[in-house]
């Protein structure tokens, strides 16, 4: 084939990637923001809604909000509200674009080293057009994902012009693309070991004995030919500067973690907190449960049914059969790659990479309430991805319609993803749906009940909304989100001595949590206890100074008391942190009127003889 049209048939895989990543995702664009995190990361957050100022970019770099140190996401994040504001389309465009860049590299750098351009498309197609890859791309408080994938894929990019013609510049620029990711998302961590094995395939850079035997297909030419090799030795002291990079990260990373515990946990609620104590689950629970993970990752790639948000953890009764399963399945193919390794590099590299990348996040060190996670496998699974092209690329090589029904079948795998794409992309849509489909595909998912039942409560269904908290505490008696939420059912319900019953019980088992105390302050405004209400305020913006709502309610109080200075300088402070807030803007004029009188009446009794 002449380069002119080699050219042009990569330039066509470039625009078909493209084209087929937009009509898989467009409805994207007609998405709302949830309520599950996405108030946390971007909409009820005041220092990204503020956008790019000297204060905001300060905090993204010295925060451990959302139990995370991720300042690259914060200002992606905030970059948006700079731009769009809380306009939820370009939110999700943004993202999306991320996503298709992230294909295009993916398959820039796999045809790099490989010189195989249609398994390098394969991989990029099912990378850009899987389902599991939904959660990433649609859900906006993962931004995490695609932004670090991001660099993910420029850090590789630069490591191959590095090893094409290494010098300093070259492997500055590996570094700096490796500081940018691990501060989008820590998961990056893994990096430098997969560009060891990128080492032994495709660039084989390990100077081995065995590596001429290694089969290879003819018509597959790449540039590692030209590349010199090296002992396994030098390869591993050639990324020492990266592992050094992961490790000062890291430590900063759990340094601001910690440093920001105690403001983290005094905005958690009790039921989150609980959550997080499950690291402290069994070595044995954990494993276990990382184990079936590892083969259901698999299972979900070939078959992707039933996707949901969140996947219950299973504790201690998984099954046993299960893990079983899982542990021999796992064994065999890591015996069948180990074996075939010399032979076809593409098949242990594809597989290292799989259980590498997913190490982090496996649950070893639980963070959340979930089994697994769809967004999880953004990353972990282009290793399984290419064990499958390159291994069907090989198969039946002597075939003479090899190219055609190889094509063919790729397509139709392809177009398949894309179908179930757009399919599962419909539950994103908005909290209700995403809650409701998560409920109808999992079992014994206490956190949708309540989720779900929050979604109702704001809608006024409260029997429905009340169905389901009780649905969460039958499978978790002790679960105090679900308990909270019965509480506002009977304040809307005008049943205040009973939510103050339940509000006042939440708050002896822990005292600082800000949304019980709000929510009794509340329920004693409705019954007409104002000097009540005034002290569970003053506590919800002590343990949350960035709540706008509670600011402006407990200047509400202080001007139905006739305490107008502090009225006012309530109401400044909810605007301070909401300068969009009508009801604060007006009250405020209210007090300050009224401010004016009384001192204005005091001026006059003075002068009065």
């Amino acid at each position: 084939m002449k380069p002119d049209h080699n050219k042009l048939y990569i330039f066509l895989i470039y625009l078909v990637l493209s084209l087929t990543t937009i009509i898989a995702y467009e409805q994207v664009r007609l998405n709302d923001f949830v309520n599950y995190d996405d108030d946390i990361y971007v909409t009820r957050n005041p220092q990204v809604k503020a956008g790019i100022t000297g204060e905001s970019v300060f905090w993204a770099f010295t925060t451990g909000h959302a139990n995370n140190w991720h300042p690259m996401t914060w200002l992606s994040h905030m970059v948006d509200c700079q731009l769009f504001k809380l306009n939820p389309v370009w939110h999700h465009l943004t993202s999306l674009l991320f996503h298709i860049v992230n294909a295009l590299l993916l398959f820039w750098v796999l045809r790099r080293m490989t010189g195989a351009a249609w398994p390098s498309a394969f991989v990029a197609g099912a990378f850009a057009l899987h389902p599991l890859h939904v959660e990433s791309v649609a859900w906006v408080a993962e931004r995490k994902d695609v932004l670090s994938g991001f660099f993910w894929m420029l850090t590789i990019a630069a490591y191959v012009r590095y090893v094409e013609r290494p010098g300093v510049r070259r492997y500055l620029l590996i570094v700096f693309a490796l500081c940018l990711g691990l501060m989008a998302k820590p998961m990056l961590v893994t990096l430098p070991f997969v560009l060891l094995l990128l080492d032994y395939w495709p660039l084989c850079r390990f100077q081995l004995e065995h590596q001429s035997k290694r089969k290879a297909l003819p018509q597959f030419q790449s540039v590692r030919a030209r590349l010199q090799k090296f002992s396994f030795w030098r390869l591993i002291a050639e990324k020492i500067p990266l592992f050094i990079v992961v490790a000062v990260l890291s430590t900063i990373t759990f340094v601001v973690q910690l440093s920001t515990m105690p403001a983290i946990l005094s905005d958690k609620m009790p039921s989150d907190i609980d959550v997080m104590r499950i690291t402290s689950a069994p070595l044995s629970v954990r494993i276990s449960n990382a184990l079936v993970s590892y083969l259901n990752y698999i299972v979900k790639m070939f078959y992707p049914s039933r996707l949901s948000v969140l996947y219950p953890h299973p504790g201690d009764s998984l099954p046993i059969w299960q893990l079983i399963v899982s542990l021999l399945i796992l064994a065999g193919i890591s015996v069948g790659v180990i074996y075939m390794a010399r032979r076809r590099g593409y098949l242990v590299v594809g597989w290292l990479w799989y259980i590498g990348t997913l190490v982090p996040v496996i649950g070893l060190v639980q963070v959340g309430a979930q089994a697994m996670a769809d967004r999880y496998t953004y990353i972990p699974l282009i290793g399984t991805f290419i064990m499958v092209a390159w291994g069907a690329a090989e198969f039946g090589t002597k075939w003479r319609y090899r190219s055609i029904g190889f094509g063919i079948t790729a397509g139709m795998v392809l177009a398949a993803l894309l179908i179930f794409t757009r399919a599962q992309l419909r539950y994103w849509q908005d909290s209700l749906t995403l809650f409701s489909h998560a409920l109808a595909v999992t079992e014994n998912n206490f956190i949708m009940h309540n989720k779900y039942g929050t979604e109702l409560l704001k809608k006024d269904k409260l029997d429905e909304a009340n169905r389901h908290f009780n649905a969460a505490l039958k499978i978790n008696p002790l679960y105090p989100e679900a308990h909270k939420n019965k509480g506002k059912v009977l304040l809307e319900q005008a049943k205040y001595d009973e939510a103050i019953a339940v509000f006042s019980e939440l708050l002896h088992a822990r005292a600082d949590w800000p949304q019980v105390h709000y929510y009794l302050g509340v329920a004693y405004v409705r019954k007409g206890q104002l000097n009540q209400a005034v002290k569970q305020f003053k506590a919800t913006v002590q343990l949350s100074p960035d709540w706008p709502e509670a600011y402006h309610d407990l200047a509400s109080v202080y001007l139905l008391l006739g305490k107008y200075d502090l009225a006012i300088q309530n109401y400044k402070e909810a605007l301070r942190l909401n300068s969009n807030y009508p009801s604060a803007i007006k009250n405020l004029k209210i007090a300050l009127e009224a401010q004016t009188k009384i001192n204005k009446s005091i001026k006059k009794q003075k002068k009065a003889p």
